[in-house]
């Protein structure tokens, strides 16, 4: 079953698909009259379609049913992502997003090899394609660069917010970090760049309120540690494992 994310809302309980999208949907997916396509307008809505008509440049679909959105996890997740060199970034966005991350901000640490990037466009895409395919009705936000000393301090917009730093010279285990937060709706995750974090960084975290944590003994690349942290966190506050 073919999904795809819209801007555009349904008229009269009918749809037409134009742009990139109509091209995607008749030569990517190569979806035919009486196909069915799911519909995601990224404000949580999705529905049924029923496509009518095919062509190169438009689209038209009409609508059956608005269903249930269901594939959103009731934590919400902000990941503060060191940046990686090369396609790491690209791998922790796609697999965080599936995971049920809400935000991603890449941020440049004192240990950062890649200190700017051009690539902020495509991990967005990277976002968009993950969310689809993982049936997401909401594409996460994948926000603009930020240094590491800048978003610590906006880190209030959320009452009820814990946040956690990984760290893999100490802090706690994780497992007893996350029962002491059980409860908690929303939740800021830090995991470093290739090299992790510098101990002044995680003493300014520590400042700011966030508790410092490890994975556990091993040390793990950077790219492994982000889905880790994602994944137990998921799994202890959020739905993953659940029916």
């Amino acid at each position: 079953m073919h999904r795809i994310f819209l801007t555009d809302k349904p008229v009269d309980k009918k749809i037409v698909i134009s742009g990139k999208k109509a091209g995607y949907i008749s030569q990517v997916l190569r979806c035919r009259p009486g196909d069915t396509l799911i519909i995601h307008d990224n404000e949580g809505n999705v529905f049924r379609s029923t496509i009518r008509s095919v062509a190169k440049k438009e689209v038209m679909a009409a609508i059956e049913e608005r269903m249930p959105a269901l594939a959103e996890s009731p934590i919400h997740i902000r990941l503060f992502q060191g940046i990686l060199k090369g396609e790491k970034m690209d791998l922790v966005i796609q697999k965080t997003v599936e995971l049920g991350v809400n935000e991603i901000v890449p941020v440049v640490t004192e240990r950062s090899q890649v200190r700017e990037t051009r690539k902020l466009q495509r991990w967005r895409k990277i976002s968009e394609e993950a969310a689809r395919q993982s049936g997401r009705p909401v594409i996460p936000a994948v926000h603009e660069v930020a240094d590491f000393s800048e978003v610590l301090c906006p880190l209030t917009a959320y009452e009820s917010c814990s946040g956690i730093i990984f760290w893999e010279g100490g802090g706690e285990p994780l497992h007893p970090v996350l029962e002491r937060i059980r409860g908690i709706r929303h939740i800021d995750l830090f995991t470093g760049p290739e090299g992790g974090f510098s101990a002044c960084e995680v003493r300014q975290a520590a400042e700011h309120g966030f508790i410092t944590a490890t994975l556990g003994r091993r040390i793990l690349r950077a790219e492994t540690a982000a889905i880790a942290a994602v994944s137990i966190s998921q799994f202890e506050l959020g739905d993953l494992g659940a029916s």
